[in-house]
Parts: structure tokens; C-alpha cells; sequence
């Protein structure tokens, strides 16, 4: 696996619905039913997060045994809310522009209401917006959103978040003979010497206090070595300073048997990570030999993986699931 961590997407169901939850019985009640087969093949269409290929085969399911329309959109909808994949999500915008006005709350498996259906159809308008370059359309389409839904802004919002961080990247310029100690010891070395002659480099903030960075620490090997082939550098950094910290991470990354990077701690005078406006981690930031920011976020925001094939074409970013051989 890469360090790429999929959200449940029962954190979109419960900012998006309702009221399924009230019914359900409690500790101390009689037994749940056993689902009937459409009950079982619905379960499945909501859950599946596997590769497409396995959720398509859910999808075809579902068509066989008639399940509304509008319930096979809301489960796709889903999928690739989980899998990050806006751009998946913006070319669904004439399907949900479609059915905008003919929405039927007896047909739907997600929403309790019709404002939260039309919330989705906004955001769904203003990731499109957002790719299009058109931040106009963007501030308006979010704004309707929240208006429609505010009960799904935890949902919205890291969208406005994403839109004022790439606007700060634009003047932002970092500076290759700057040097940072490595992470095992010894004197500094300057993040030229990373970059060499390579097309970009990745600059991937962690912390060995955070869980999603503990668990995905044994699948860098195989992500640096993917983008070791598409001819980018790559850097971890940890941006405390902590003596307990750093030995944590040093304890962490002795484990892996081939760690495959270059393993730093950040510059406590001159830290990068505060350039780089760095809330939480994992951060991936992709930069080009002049210094230019071409991404700034969490390593499965797909915009990620076309940054880097801006870089370099024919990279293809993985997912868990879609092989056993993936990275």
C-alpha cells in the first residue's frame, strides 16, 4: 500500500442524513432481521470500497434488480467521496443537474431531506467550479451549500480551506540551498542535494505521534519508489523538535527495512512547514526545481496525482484494492 488513507464514508452519511439511525434498535433489543436480497445487495452498492472494478459489479448488481436511480447515484456519489477523487465527482455534475428537480426522498438511501440532496448538488457544482479554475462559481456554488445543509459543512469546508491555501502557494518560493538536519543525526544537508536533477520534489510531512502516519509508514518504501521512476525526489520531514519526538520517529522509521527516502527534521529557526502553512499531517507538498508550490495538501487528495502527472505523464496514482502488487 501507499500512504494514501481512504475516509469512511460513514462520515458523509452522518453529516448527511438522518433518520435511519433513530430507528435502529437499541442495546438490550431484540435481534436484528436478517437482510433480504435486496437489503444485501444495497449493503453491498453503500460499502463496497474496494477497486472500480469490484464497485462497478455492485453497481451492475443493483441495475439487475431494478434499484432506484437515484439510489446507484448517491452510492457512486459516495465512492468517490471516499476515494478522493474530485475530479470522479465533477464529471458527475450533468447527472446530478439532471435530477436536481426530480429528486425523490422514497427513492433516496442517503438523504432525510430534499435540502440536503440539493446541498450535495451545489457542492457537487462547486468542485467542478473549483477545477475549472473558476473561483467565483466556487465561493457562490459553497455558499449554497452551507445555506441549504449547514449540518454538512464539516464537509464543505476543507474545500474553502484548499481555495485560500493554493491563493497563499502562488507567492511562495522555496529555497533549495536551505539545509535541514537528517532525522539519524549529522550535519545538515541542503534540499538540493535531494532534488538533484530530478523533475520535482516531494516534501512529505509527518509525525510518529499521529496514527495515519504510523500506519502508513511500512508502505513508503513502495511510494518513493514510484515516484523515484517518474524521475521526483522525495523528502519526510518532521516538523517538531521534541527529543521524545524525534526519537519516536527515529525508533519508527528504523523499523522499515527499506525506507526509500530522505528523513529529516525540520529548521527550528527558519521551519519550513510554517511557509508552508502545515495544519495537520500527513502533508504532501509537490515542488519544482524553481521553487514554485504545484500542490500543497493530504497525500489522497487526487489533485495530487495529477499534480504529478503534470510532471511526469503516465503516472497513475494507486489505491488499496486495485491489486496485490499496488503500491
Amino acid at each position: 500500500m501507499s500512504f494514501l488513507q481512504p475516509l469512511s464514508f460513514a462520515a458523509w452519511l452522518a453529516l448527511a442524513c438522518a433518520s435511519a439511525a433513530q430507528d435502529a434498535p437499541v442495546g438490550g433489543g431484540p435481534p436484528l432481521p436478517e437482510m433480504t436480497p435486496r437489503e444485501a445487495v444495497l449493503d453491498q452498492l453503500l460499502s463496497e470500497r474496494g477497486s472500480p472494478e469490484a464497485f462497478a459489479k455492485a453497481v451492475a448488481k443493483a441495475r439487475e434488480i431494478k434499484l432506484p436511480a437515484q439510489a446507484i447515484l448517491e452510492a457512486r456519489f459516495l465512492f468517490h467521496v471516499d476515494r478522493h477523487e474530485d475530479a470522479a465527482i465533477a464529471d458527475m455534475l450533468p447527472e446530478f443537474l439532471e435530477r436536481r428537480d426530480t429528486f425523490k426522498i422514497a427513492e433516496s438511501e442517503i438523504f432525510a431531506l430534499k435540502e440536503d440532496w440539493l446541498a450535495v448538488v451545489e457542492y457537487v457544482q462547486a468542485i467542478a467550479a473549483l477545477r475549472n479554475g473558476d473561483n467565483a462559481g466556487f465561493k457562490k456554488h459553497i455558499t449554497e451549500a452551507f445555506w441549504l445543509s449547514p449540518r454538512q459543512g464539516a464537509a464543505f469546508a476543507p474545500h474553502i480551506d484548499r481555495l485560500r491555501l493554493n491563493e497563499a502557494m502562488r507567492t511562495v518560493r522555496i529555497d533549495f540551498a536551505g539545509a535541514l538536519t537528517p532525522l539519524a543525526g549529522g550535519a545538515p544537508v541542503p534540499l538540493q542535494q535531494v532534488l538533484t536533477d530530478r523533475k520535482a520534489i516531494v516534501l512529505f510531512f509527518w509525525s510518529p505521534w499521529s496514527r495515519e502516519c504510523e500506519a502508513t509508514l511500512p508502505g513508503l518504501p513502495a511510494t518513493t519508489a514510484l515516484l523515484a521512476k517518474a524521475g521526483i525526489a522525495f523528502a519526510a520531514i518532521i516538523p517538531e523538535h521534541a527529543p521524545a519526538v524525534v526519537a519516536n520517529a527515529r525508533n519508527l522509521v528504523e523499523q522499515l527495512k527499506e525506507p526509500g527516502a530522505a528523513w529529516f527534521i525540520d529548521d527550528e529557526e527558519a521551519p519550513l512547514h510554517r511557509t508552508l502553512r502545515l495544519q495537520s499531517v500527513p502533508l504532501a507538498v509537490l515542488v519544482s526545481p524553481e521553487g514554485r508550490v504545484l500542490f500543497n495538501g493530504h497525500p489522497d487528495d487526487d489533485l495530487f496525482w495529477s499534480a504529478l502527472a503534470e510532471v511526469t505523464p503516465g503516472v497513475v496514482r494507486p489505491h488499496p484494492g486495485d491489486g496485490p502488487d499496488e503500491p
